[in-house]
């Protein structure tokens, strides 16, 4: 073991003041360098957050647009079959009056 030279309790002192001002030292703020146009924490949290509500804006005027196109197929559908069958329903209606007019007829002679 190394054998320690006798100090004073002068010199003892001034190495308990010096090591004190060393931890100090440590905690003490250091100047950074910051870039120009770095953006704070917030403004970039603003723009992710626009960006995700832009993105579900986009999504559900998506979801939308195919809804109204589907609605607007279905609905050309039905038209078809209500054309299709006004028009069955007025070649029956045809053919009946035809029958009654052709009934007449063969009494009347």
């Amino acid at each position: 073991m190394k054998d320690l030279p006798k100090t004073g309790f002068a010199e003892r002192l001034s190495a308990q003041a010096e090591a004190k001002r060393a931890m100090l030292a440590k905690f003490k703020p250091k100047p950074t360098v910051q870039a120009e146009t770095l953006e704070s924490r917030a403004e970039a949290r603003a723009r992710e957050l626009e960006a995700v509500r832009a993105a579900r804006a986009a999504a559900r005027e998506e979801a939308r647009r195919k809804a109204e196109e589907e609605m607007e197929a279905e609905m050309a559908l039905k038209r078809e079959l209500r054309k299709e069958r006004k028009a069955l329903t007025k070649a029956e209606q045809k053919a009946k009056r035809d029958a009654r007019y052709a009934a007449r007829k063969a009494r009347q002679r």
